[in-house]
């Protein structure tokens, strides 16, 4: 459509509309003038990820846990491979993101997801964690959560934690939305789970997606075993971006900006929902997205983002990618554009959605 000369609005895609920090661009001209490159972990962009934590969390990691990656993904995949054998079953909850439950299945793991609706804010909890029996050997955590933006209180995090020590049950925990918060205070589960495993990522909050950079915190005791992990199927991650992500890191004003911008985003979208039709959403505490119920709309949340594609030329993702049993009755919005992008945007899907007939 874009190549017909359609002008397109991405609300689909779970990435900034804004590129990395001036000094991260800096810093990597000034490494292409200066450097030859090669494979490397940056030692000091380990170091200061470690200061990261015992700054926003009051939590000691040694460098020597941290493991630099390809983006979060990898550090997803190393994490599962180091952690579990083929066949274990690692609980989730649905909705979720789609590649968890697919990268478990890539790796001869078995996923067990638990259904989150409106009663646990979308988000799993620790009596249904308790509640599986077996216990699983895994679980994946999420906060805040894609696609919701949902985050999981204090008391409950710690509830989980609790759970899981108990019941044998290793903790993985995707923190790749910290730092994209609307209120409610954020936890790494590390604050009460040294044990656990955690992915973290430049791609969301230091607007970095492109650079395919992030990392990996594993237990002590495991920190080894995922070196050997890396080494033999990643290698490492890019030394350019590895120089531009130490750069990003002290760039807090001008990210703290793009925090700016989506809180104003938000609050246009919270303002025209319910003029959309739109009264029943997952609470956005964080990250960047809305994930609404259209069940007044359709039961088939693919064709009806497709009709909405088409019409309006505003991209959006069906619940179906998170949720394969109940997301045929959702759609979730990313307002991580411009401003000017969402009032666009807006102005196209209010008169549509009053045109859509409700069941």
């Amino acid at each position: 459509m874009k190549a017909e000369g359609r002008r397109i609005l991405h609300m689909e895609f779970g990435q900034p509309s804004t590129g990395a920090p001036a000094a991260a661009i800096a810093a990597a001209h000034s490494v292409l003038d200066t450097d030859a490159m090669g494979y490397w972990e940056s030692p000091p962009l380990k170091a200061r990820i470690a200061q990261h934590y015992r700054e926003t969390c009051g939590v000691e990691v040694a460098p020597r846990r941290i493991a630099i990656t390809c983006g979060a993904s990898p550090a997803l995949v190393l994490a599962l491979a180091a952690a579990f054998n083929p066949g274990d079953r690692i609980a989730l909850a649905r909705p979720g993101y789609v590649a968890y439950r697919n990268t478990l299945r890539a790796l001869n793991l078995e996923p067990v997801e638990i259904a989150c609706g409106e009663a646990e804010r979308f988000q799993l909890t620790a009596a249904a964690l308790e509640a599986l029996d077996p216990a699983p050997a895994g679980v994946i955590l999420a906060s805040p959560a894609n696609p919701t933006g949902t985050i999981i209180a204090e008391a409950e995090l710690r509830a989980i934690a609790d759970v899981a020590r108990k019941r044998g049950t290793r903790i993985i925990s995707d923190e790749i939305y910290h730092g994209l918060t609307y209120g409610p205070k954020i936890h790494s589960i590390l604050e009460f789970e040294p044990t656990a495993y955690v992915v973290n990522s430049f791609s969301k909050y230091f607007s970095m997606a492109g650079w395919r950079l992030g990392w990996l915190v594993s237990p002590e005791d495991a920190a080894a075993r995922t070196g050997a992990y890396i080494g033999n199927l990643f290698l490492t991650a890019p030394s350019l971006a590895q120089h531009a992500g130490l750069a990003a890191m002290d760039s807090r004003d001008e990210l703290g900006g793009h925090v700016g911008v989506y809180t104003a985003n938000r609050a246009l979208m919270l303002d025209a929902l319910p003029r959309l039709g739109l009264e029943r959403i997952a609470p956005p505490d964080g990250a960047f997205y809305i994930y609404a119920d259209i069940s007044r709309f359709t039961e088939d949340s693919l064709a009806f983002c497709m009709k909405l594609l088409e019409e309006t030329g505003v991209a959006t993702a069906p619940g179906v990618d998170f949720d394969p049993v109940d997301g045929h009755r959702f759609m979730r919005f990313s307002f991580a554009l411009s401003t000017d992008e969402i009032r666009e945007a807006l102005a196209r899907l209010e008169p549509w959605f009053t045109a859509q007939v409700r069941r």
